[in-house]
């Protein structure tokens, strides 16, 4: 015998809402705590990839600050700039500067040329070449003596005196010797970012300020690994100073001078115990809302110049994406469940109306006093 079940329409919509409602707002509250457990996790991973490259940066200025250390310390550069630095063996201080502004102000003439070739042409400018060719990050090596005239050098350099100069300045430290590195700036001739390293040449025995190595250092190399980090379709990692400038991001160069929008919920950050810790924030920008992982390079400690913070950032949208689906998708169900409910709610006034109605017109009149009933 066929077993048949039958069940009322009402039962069925009030066991489906009974049912739907709930889930929904329980899938609604779950997919909203994933939205925000997915930003911490989000967070956190730029996070790792700012440190990464923090990291990544500290240890590249440094190698190039001991290649350029490694070039200060060979004994024929010490001995050339000490052959250097005996020219002024018993002259006046006015004299010597007297001469070396004569040949300052002579430096782009015909007049200078034969000082110019003897100086490239002598053995430490060729040595200079020679660890050019062998590390290209090398744009342009010059050698000065203590009173800032140039030695020796892979090219002409632009000024023969630069004691004037505030890098040159930095270096000789008044007369302490310390090692300059500048901010990031472009040479259009090799079309490349560079630092310009200084590191001074220091007399073996007494340890006193004698002269000074400077060279550009291509810093390209470092930007294009950044560049080349993918985060999605718009996320991006940038390198910034302490004031917000962008240094370097995809099709962004410092002589542009642009600021980063993030920069300003960073800057909060990082004045906080709380926000070092976290090190990413959620920041508001003109395409909306990104999640900013952050990390500092610690490369203003010794190198003022070099205020550098690393930032990778990414749209929120993009970056919660899979669960903003379902997210969405968990509101529309609330919506329709509710709807469904509001519905049936609007069905069952309507049947307990259409019930009143039918009872009021089923119910028996009463005889009215002083009537009787007929026979």
């Amino acid at each position: 015998m066929p077993f048949d079940v039958q069940i009322s329409l009402q039962k069925l919509l009030t066991g489906l809402i009974v049912v739907i409602v709930p889930l929904s707002i329980v899938g609604l509250y779950l997919t909203s705590n994933a939205d925000k457990n997915l930003e911490q996790t989000v967070g956190m991973q730029f996070r790792m990839v700012a440190l990464t490259d923090a990291a990544a940066t500290a240890q590249f200025i440094g190698d190039r600050i001991n290649d350029v250390s490694a070039i200060a310390g060979d004994t024929a550069i010490a001995d050339a700039v000490k052959a250097s630095d005996r020219q002024y063996t018993g002259v006046g201080e006015e004299a010597t500067a007297a001469r070396l502004q004569r040949i300052e102000g002579q430096w782009d003439t015909p007049n200078t040329d034969s000082l110019v070739k003897d100086m490239m042409s002598s053995r430490v400018s060729r040595w200079l070449q020679q660890q050019r060719s062998v590390n290209r990050r090398l744009l342009k090596i010059i050698v000065s003596d203590e009173n800032g005239a140039a030695v020796a050098a892979t090219g002409k350099p632009v000024h023969y005196v630069e004691a004037d100069q505030q890098r040159w300045q930095a270096v000789y430290a008044s007369g302490k010797g310390a090692v300059n590195v500048t901010e990031v700036r472009y040479d259009a001739s090799t079309q490349s970012d560079y630092v310009d390293i200084a590191v001074p040449v220091l007399e073996e025995d007494s340890g006193r300020f004698i002269g000074a190595v400077r060279a550009l250092v291509d810093v390209s190399g470092l930007f294009s690994a950044f560049d080349q980090q993918h985060l999605g379709h718009s996320g991006r990692v940038m390198l910034v100073t302490s004031k917000g400038m962008i240094v370097n991001a995809p099709n962004v160069t410092p002589d542009l001078r642009l600021m980063s929008e993030e920069f300003t919920a960073v800057r909060d950050a990082l004045g906080t115990t709380e926000g070092r810790q976290t090190s990413y924030v959620k920041a508001a920008t003109g395409n909306g809302a990104c999640i900013v992982g952050f990390a500092d390079t610690e490369l203003k400690r010794s190198q003022p110049n070099l205020d550098w913070i690393i930032l990778v950032s990414q749209p929120e949208r993009e970056a919660l994406a899979p669960v903003r689906i379902l997210e969405q998708f968990a509101v529309v169900m609330v919506v329709l469940a509710l709807l469904m409910l509001a519905g049936l709610l609007a069905y069952f006034w309507t049947q307990r109306q259409q019930e009143l109605a039918d009872l009021v017109v089923m119910e028996p009149k009463k005889p009215s006093p002083g009537t009787t009933a007929s026979a």
